[in-house]
């Protein structure tokens, strides 16, 4: 690297999101590494980033957005524009990152009107909307890119088949410091107020890509075998509308009857929480049916902590057989069966040391150095 890169890497939202977390530790890891980064997002409340993130940090101030979720992209997209086109100043990047949809318009609008000469795009993962133009946004954040990167094999092999696109994996990382066995969790059992008994935890919130409802089904089977088990979901701030989804949930939740009380919906969890929320349970349940990496797998190995886990894509890339427990997403009796054994003692006695093993591996360091070379082939002149 011939010189510092000054970096603007651009997220959706300041919502602990695993694109945004990954956004915020990928910037820092460069900031590190000796590089200029400043990591940017539209700032819906007025209260910045889950966290102070180590690096650079400009918050877009925005005002109300539509309850219409395209109308509130396109808004989105607007503030960014508008930020970035009123100073010269706020374009004075080698390097331009988006990793979502809503930033990667923005960055391609600001490129066909030659304020920047080119940008890179993240895709985490691609979605599904009903609405075309949704749709026809989400494709043009990425088809307009000139530099790829996938957090996942799985989704270089998907943008190469369907996009002829070529991208370099970088995959994720967890900071082991922070996601520890030495955390304690007991204090915040306590402050939450769960009964005894095994906790099953699932992070991300209540969406139809998490799965949660099926993982919902499975905890009411785990039930006939452990009525004293319990479940949390933590998570779930999200720009996407999932209230149809939810609805469901709801339904399939009093459906439980008296189990139902042993279900506890948190949604956002402090970020200084994490820690010990992943302590204080005894298994992540992360049966999801489609996701980029899956993060918080390595945030809860990291923990010490057993992992059910999805038997696709890309999970299977990264997870051996001894790594996990592995259910069929779309079977609740298996993600149940698979609770289930997640708890047998001699299950967990390989489990936890193999986790905390793989965990080790997945550096932010290493997940920063993978991007450096390829930046270098789009580094331009800052621009003024």
């Amino acid at each position: 690297m011939s010189r510092p890169l000054r970096i603007a890497m651009l997220s959706h939202s300041t919502n602990p999101r695993g694109g945004v977390v990954h956004a915020m530790q990928l910037s820092e890891a460069l900031t590190a590494l000796g590089h200029d980064v400043v990591l940017h997002a539209p700032d819906a409340k007025g209260t910045g980033f889950f966290r102070e993130p180590a690096c650079g940090a400009m918050c877009i101030p925005v005002g109300p957005a539509p309850d219409d979720m395209t109308a509130m992209v396109e808004h989105r997209i607007a503030d960014y524009l508008r930020y970035f086109e009123n100073s010269a100043d706020a374009r004075d990047f080698d390097i331009f990152h988006a990793h979502d949809g809503i930033s990667g318009n923005a960055l391609a609008t600001l490129k066909e009107r030659g304020l920047i000469p080119a940008f890179v795009r993240t895709v985490h993962h691609i979605d599904q909307f009903a609405d075309i133009r949704l749709m026809e946004l989400q494709d043009r954040s990425i088809d307009r890119a000139d530099l790829f990167f996938t957090v996942s094999s799985m989704w270089r092999k998907t943008l190469k088949e369907t996009r002829g696109i070529s991208s370099t994996v970088v995959g994720n990382g967890v900071d082991i410091k922070r996601f520890s066995p030495t955390i304690d969790g007991t204090a915040l059992r306590s402050k939450l107020a769960l009964p005894d008994g095994p906790v099953f935890l699932a992070v991300g919130g209540i969406e139809a890509r998490k799965n949660t409802i099926a993982m919902l089904e499975g905890f009411g089977q785990v039930r006939a075998i452990r009525p004293d088990a319990q479940f949390v979901i933590a998570g779930g701030a999200s720009l996407l509308d999932h209230r149809g989804y939810q609805g469901e949930f709801r339904a399939v939740l009093a459906s439980l009857g008296e189990h139902a009380a042993a279900v506890h919906i948190l949604g956002t969890v402090a970020d200084d929480d994490m820690p010990a929320l992943y302590r204080l349970a005894d298994t992540l349940v992360f049966a999801s049916v489609k996701e980029g990496f899956g993060l918080v797998v390595l945030e809860a190995m990291a923990s010490g902590v057993p992992v059910v886990v999805s038997s696709i894509a890309p999970f299977t890339e990264y997870l051996g057989p001894e790594d996990v427990v592995w259910c069929d997403p779309h079977d609740a009796a298996s993600i149940a069966e698979a609770m289930a054994i997640s708890l047998m003692p001699p299950v967990r006695a390989g489990l936890i040391p193999h986790g905390l093993k793989l965990a080790a591996h997945h550096s932010w360091q290493r997940t920063a150095a993978a991007h450096l070379q390829a930046y270098e082939t789009l580094k331009e002149p800052a621009h003024a």
